[in-house]
């Protein structure tokens, strides 16, 4: 999802559905869309780069292609990252492909998908 601002937030996360388990996505998935909503109400720029826990996407070059389209001011980290213990060396791996490839970039992290703008906004002019 973009806006037809200028995009000056990346965002990475999990894509929902791409998780494998028992569970129903779709809640997630409408929560991650109201929550990027937030950016267009204030106008600002935001896309988004979400992975798949299926094994499908190599991460690396997926985060990297998303970092090099455009020079970030925030890239945020979404929870799903950051909140499960089966996750961790790809967080870290997530966090310092931003650090490599994004360097002028601040980080944030949100608290669920309805605080992503509050966390990009912490950090944005």
């Amino acid at each position: 999802m973009d806006t037809t601002a200028s995009p000056r937030v990346l965002v990475i996360g999990l894509d929902p559905r791409r998780v494998p388990g028992p569970w129903d996505p779709e809640p997630v998935v409408e929560a991650i869309e109201a929550g990027l909503a937030r950016f267009a109400e204030h106008g600002v720029g935001v896309e988004t780069c979400l992975i798949g826990l299926d094994g499908r996407d190599d991460v690396e070059t997926v985060v990297v292609n998303a970092l090099r389209a455009h020079a970030w001011e925030c890239v945020t980290v979404g929870g799903g990252l950051r909140h499960s213990d089966d996750q961790v060396e790809l967080l870290e791996q997530v966090v310092n492909l931003i650090r490599r490839h994004a360097p002028d970039a601040a980080i944030a992290f949100n608290s669920g998908p309805a605080t992503t703008y509050e966390a990009a906004a912490r950090w944005i002019e």
